[in-house]
C-alpha cells in the first residue's frame, strides 16, 4: 500500500511543526490532531494511510488510543507508527501488543522516520 496520507497525533505543538515539515517535504500529505481522544473520534473519518503517535498525551494516551483503533474493524488496517520519547523496550513491546507496527523514538531521526515509512 503506497502511503500518502499521514495522521500525525501529537500533543505538542513542536513536534506535529517538526514532523508535518519533515512529511510534507517528502511528498506526504499530512493532518494534525492533538489527542488519543481525537485520534478515536475523527480516524474514522479521516481514514488516513497511517497515524504517527505520540504516547505521553493528557487524557487518552497514546498506547490506549493505538489500541482503540487497532481494534476497531474499520481502521484496523491503517498502521501505527508509535513516535515518542519513552525509549524502554519494554515500551517498544507493549506498543507492538497495542497494534503499533513500528516504533520511533524523539528526537525523531528523520532518516529512520522516512525509511520506516517506506518500509510499509
Amino acid at each position: 500500500m503506497a502511503i500518502k496520507k499521514i495522521l500525525i497525533v501529537d500533543d505538542s505543538p513542536t513536534e506535529r511543526h517538526f514532523l508535518g515539515e519533515l512529511l510534507t517535504k517528502n511528498g506526504f500529505q499530512i493532518m494534525t490532531l492533538e489527542s488519543g481522544e481525537e485520534a478515536v473520534l475523527k480516524t474514522k473519518e479521516l481514514m488516513p494511510d497511517l497515524i504517527l503517535m505520540d504516547v505521553v498525551m493528557p487524557g487518552m494516551n497514546g498506547f490506549q488510543a493505538t489500541r482503540t483503533i487497532s481494534r476497531d474493524e474499520a481502521t484496523k488496517n491503517i498502521p501505527i507508527i508509535m513516535c515518542t520519547s519513552k525509549n524502554q523496550e519494554t515500551d517498544m513491546v507493549w506498543a507492538k501488543r497495542q497494534g503499533a507496527v513500528e516504533y520511533v523514538v524523539k528526537p525523531v531521526d528523520s532518516q529512520e522516520l522516512l525509511n520506516k515509512i517506506a518500509s510499509l
